[in-house]
């Protein structure tokens, strides 16, 4: 009995275990094959990402991937291909920062004002996808890369150039935030269990959202009649047409939702760093968040290490060009290796499940037949 209760969870860590470790075995034969010493570019990697400082650095970064990672499962869990985060995030991030600071209010409304603009601009970008799905029948992946294309490349591009701040024409952005609707930082709690932050270094306050969201992504989708019905329509949308459930109505609350924790993604620049939409504005963590859902299997615990990992590598590789123990870009070989090994790992995972539920099918059938 023991046995058969630890075997779910040894093949739930399999894979990502595997993915890690067969990325660790690959990277380390490319630093060979490179004339570097794997053992001492990962020890740097190490000392350095253990600094607390590096922490607050790498919590920084997972915030955001974490987020996105979440918009993407959203959609994946209703076998929805969301590709559009990058659009839904980019887009909200900008008229929330645009928004913010065109007006002043007392500080929590201020915050709330702009993290409410966010969610409904990236929930009405990507619910814009889901309406053409189910009216048009257009397939999610074309619309949601279309979108992105308009509005990274065409609505942004045309705003940041018409709305900028007249003061900084060499950086052309929105105004910048008052104080009331900037995040305060987390710095003072973590210096209650730890020490002093140095360098400079904030702990954005959004990762107390994150988590919020990471919660309410779980709760949702195991505790409540509508993520049941959600997750039903995924595995199987004709039986669950069948038990009631409109199909069109799960695809529209899979995308504007996804869209709408999306928005949030660029929470992190706008209201802990920056304070505004400028040309500095990091892009890519949309597509990043689509490696952290894949990883994670769309699970809000397993999306948060997988986070956690990828922003661990991208905070801690710089140390590499400094002692020169190895190229930084041994890091993006490690990411890259890491996704493409789960998902193969985690589709021979899902066989020899699969394999599992015959053979315990099989065995109840033959037992009741005694």
């Amino acid at each position: 009995m023991t046995n058969d209760r630890l075997r779910p969870i040894l093949l739930t860590v399999a894979a990502p275990v595997t993915a890690v470790v067969f990325a660790v075995l690959l990277s380390s034969g490319v630093l060979l094959i490179a004339g570097s010493n794997p053992v001492t570019a990962y020890g740097d990697m190490i000392r350095y990402g253990t600094r607390l400082e590096i922490i607050v650095e790498m919590l920084n970064r997972a915030t955001p991937l974490y987020l996105s990672g979440v918009a993407a499962a959203i959609g994946f869990r209703m076998n929805l291909f969301n590709i559009g985060v990058e659009g839904q995030y980019q887009l909200a991030a900008f008229f929330a920062a645009a928004a913010g600071g065109a007006i002043v209010l007392p500080g929590v409304l201020h915050l709330l004002f702009i993290v409410v603009v966010a969610m409904a601009v990236g929930a009405a970008w990507s619910g814009l996808a889901g309406l053409l799905k189910v009216t048009r029948g257009v397939n999610e992946v074309i619309s949601t890369i279309m979108l992105n294309f308009i509005a990274t490349g065409g609505i942004i591009a045309w705003l940041i150039v018409e709305w900028r701040d007249g003061a900084l024409q060499t950086n052309s952005g929105t105004k910048l935030i008052e104080e009331s609707g900037q995040m305060p930082d987390l710095n003072g709690f973590v210096e209650l269990f730890t020490r002093e932050i140095r360098q400079g270094r904030r702990l954005s306050g959004v990762l107390v959202l994150a988590i919020l969201v990471g919660v309410a992504y779980h709760l949702f989708l195991n505790r409540s009649r509508l993520g049941y019905d959600l997750r039903a329509s995924g595995i199987n949308p004709l039986a669950a047409r069948a038990g009631g459930v409109p199909p069109k109505r799960m695809v529209m609350l899979a995308m504007t939702a996804g869209g709408a924790v999306a928005g949030l993604v660029g929470m992190v620049e706008i209201l802990s760093r920056s304070h505004r939409y400028d040309q500095n504005f990091p892009p890519g963590l949309g597509f990043a968040g689509i490696a952290v859902a894949l990883l994670g299997r769309n699970n809000a615990a397993g999306m948060a290490f997988a986070a956690m990992l990828f922003a661990f590598m991208d905070s801690s590789s710089s140390i590499l060009q400094v002692t020169g123990s190895a190229a930084p870009e041994i890091v993006v070989i490690m990411q890259g290796v890491i996704l493409l090994t789960a998902v193969v790992s985690y589709e021979y995972v899902r066989r020899i499940r699969e394999r599992e539920e015959v053979r315990l099918a099989s065995l109840a059938i033959a037992g009741g037949d005694e």
